[in-house]
C-alpha cells in the first residue's frame, strides 16, 4: 500500500496572477517547497473576477503592471467585493507613493521583484494565520449565542452535563478547523487527552492524531521520536527512521506534559512551530509538516515564564488557543453519571452484575475533593467493583478509601481516634459531657464535610433535619 498524500494546503488555493509564466512557475515551485501546495496560476488578468466569482480563495498574489487588466484595478474591485481577502502585491514597481497608495487601498503587503523567497513566505504566512483567526473569532462569536453543539457525538466519551463543559466543548468546535497550536491546561486526570482528541476529530484532518508524553525524555530521545533520524545518526542507528511528526502528516501531534520540556527541546518546538520546518537527527535535508500541534500541561505555564523556566516565546506561541479543563470538584454535578458509567466498565470488566449505589454514596462523594480528578473517581469505581459482593456497594469500603469517618464504626476508642486534638480525648480519663461530645462531633462532621449539612449528617449517622435541629439549638 503506497503512502498516503497529504491534505493540499491551504483548503483554498493561493491564487497566484503574473502575466509572465516563468515567474508564476516561480512562485508556485518555491510555495510548493514550502508546504503551500494549494495553488492557481492566473497569466491573463481578465480571468480573475470569474475565478473569484466560481470559488474561494485563500490569498491572491498580485502582479501589478500587465496587459488588459491592470493590477491596481483588481486590488480595487478585490477590495470592494472581497474585504476579507488579503492581497500580496508582487511586483516590480519600485516607488513609494505606488505602495502607499496600494496599501491605502486594501494590500496586505508589498514586495518587490526580483523576489527573495525568505521575504515573500513570512508575509504568506502571516496573511494565512489572520485569514484562519478571523474565521475562527467569527464562529466563537456565534458561539456565544448558540447553546447547542454542532457536532454533539464527537463528545459522547466526555461524560458531562456540567454547563462549563459545555461551553468548553463550544469554544472546541470553534477553533479545531484552524492550524494555530493548541494549550490544554489542568490538573492530573482531568481529561486533557480526551479534548485533545476531541479537537482533532473536530478538525476534519485526514491525517492520524499522533499522541507522545514527553515528561522524562532527554534531548536526543526527543528530538529524535518527533523529528527521527537519518542512517549514522547515532551509535546503533543503522537505518532511517521517520518521526512522529513525519506520522502526523496531515493530522495532529499531542504532545502531553510540555511544562516539563528542558529548554533545549523548547528551541526545538518553537522552530517547527515558527517555521513548519525541521530536521532529521544526523540530517542537513529540511522537512516540512502540516501537522497540527496540540499541547497540554498540569503545570501553571504563566508562571514558570515568569519565573524563566519556561521560554516567554514559546509560551505566548502555544497559547494562541488555551483551553482550561475544569477540575472535577468544580463539577460534581457530574459525579453520578461518571460514577454510574464507570460502574458499567468495571461490572463488565470483573464480569459481575451491575452493583446498586447506597443512598448516602453521593453526598459522601460529594464532600470529597477528589485531586485525582475523573481518573481517580474512575480508579476508586473499578476497586470497589472488585472488592463487592453483595447487590449493594459498601460505604465502609468508601469511608476507608476517601479518608472519612464511618458512622457504622461504634468502637469504643472512636473519640480517640477522631478527634485526637482535644485535651479530653487522650486516654479518657476525663469524659466530656454529653453537650460537649455533641459539639465537637458536629463542628468535627462539618470540617470534614466542607460544611456540606447532608454529607455532615450521613457521616454522624442521623437525619439532615436532625442535624439541622441540633446546628440551631446551639446558636
Amino acid at each position: 500500500m503506497g503512502k498516503k498524500s497529504p491534505p493540499p494546503y491551504p483548503l483554498s488555493p493561493v491564487l497566484l496572477v503574473d502575466d509572465e509564466l516563468h515567474t508564476l512557475a516561480s512562485f508556485d515551485i518555491a510555495l510548493r517547497s514550502h508546504g503551500i501546495t494549494n495553488t492557481i496560476r492566473c497569466q491573463d488578468s481578465r480571468e480573475v473576477a470569474s475565478i473569484l466569482d466560481n470559488q474561494p480563495v485563500e490569498i491572491i498574489l498580485l502582479d501589478l503592471m500587465m496587459p488588459h487588466v491592470s493590477g491596481q484595478d483588481i486590488l480595487t474591485d478585490v477590495s470592494r467585493r472581497f474585504p476579507e481577502l488579503p492581497v500580496i502585491i508582487v511586483t516590480g514597481v519600485n516607488e513609494v507613493e505606488t505602495a502607499v497608495h496600494c496599501i491605502q487601498q486594501g494590500a496586505f503587503d508589498y514586495v518587490l521583484k526580483p523576489v527573495e523567497i525568505e521575504r515573500l513566505l513570512p508575509s504568506i504566512k502571516r496573511a494565512l494565520e489572520i485569514r484562519q483567526l478571523r474565521r475562527e473569532n467569527s464562529r466563537l462569536a456565534s458561539s456565544f449565542f448558540e447553546k447547542n453543539l454542532a457536532r454533539p457525538e464527537v463528545f459522547s466519551k466526555i461524560i458531562t452535563g456540567n454547563e462549563t463543559m459545555k461551553a468548553l466543548f463550544r469554544y472546541c468546535e470553534a477553533i479545531a478547523e484552524g492550524r494555530q497550536p493548541v494549550l490544554i491546561t489542568g490538573e492530573t486526570g482531568s481529561g486533557k487527552e480526551s479534548i485533545a482528541r476531541a479537537i482533532h476529530d473536530l478538525s476534519g484532518r485526514q491525517g492520524e492524531y499522533v499522541a507522545v508524553n514527553v515528561a522524562g525524555l532527554d534531548d536526543q530521545i526527543f528530538a529524535d521520536t518527533l523529528f527521527g533520524h537519518a542512517k549514522g545518526a547515532f551509535t546503533g542507528a543503522d537505518r532511517s527512521r521517520s518521526g512522529l511528526v513525519e506520522k502526523a502528516a496531515g493530522g495532529s501531534l499531542f504532545l502531553d506534559e510540555i511544562g516539563d520540556l528542558s529548554e533545549a527541546l523548547q528551541v526545538k518546538l518553537l522552530r517547527f512551530l515558527e517555521e513548519r520546518e525541521y530536521y532529521a537527527l544526523g540530517s542537513d535535508q529540511v522537512h516540512h509538516s502540516d501537522a497540527r500541534v496540540i499541547v497540554a500541561t498540569h503545570h501553571d505555564l504563566e508562571q514558570q515564564h515568569k519565573k524563566g523556566l519556561f521560554r516567554t516565546d514559546l509560551f505566548y506561541r502555544l497559547r494562541t488557543h488555551r483551553i482550561q479543563v475544569p477540575p472535577l470538584r468544580e463539577r460534581k454535578d457530574d459525579l453520578p453519571a461518571l460514577l454510574d458509567f464507570f460502574l458499567t466498565q468495571a461490572a463488565a470488566e470483573f464480569k459481575k452484575a451491575k452493583p446498586r449505589c447506597p443512598d448516602a454514596l453521593f453526598p459522601l462523594l460529594a464532600a470529597y475533593d477528589f485531586p485525582g480528578n475523573v481518573r481517580e473517581l474512575r480508579a476508586l469505581a473499578f476497586d470497589a467493583v472488585s472488592h463487592h459482593r453483595g447487590a449493594t456497594l459498601s460505604m465502609a469500603f468508601f469511608h476507608k478509601e476517601i479518608g472519612t469517618a464511618d458512622p457504622q464504626d461504634n468502637s469504643s476508642d472512636f473519640f480517640a481516634q477522631n478527634l485526637p486534638h482535644k485535651p479530653w480525648a487522650a486516654g479518657l480519663d476525663k469524659l466530656p459531657t454529653l453537650k460537649d461530645a455533641n459539639q465537637e462531633l458536629i463542628a468535627e462532621a462539618l470540617k470534614r464535610s466542607n460544611n456540606n449539612q447532608r454529607a455532615a449528617a450521613l457521616i454522624l449517622g442521623i437525619t439532615p433535619q436532625a442535624l439541622n435541629q441540633r446546628l440551631k439549638r446551639q446558636v
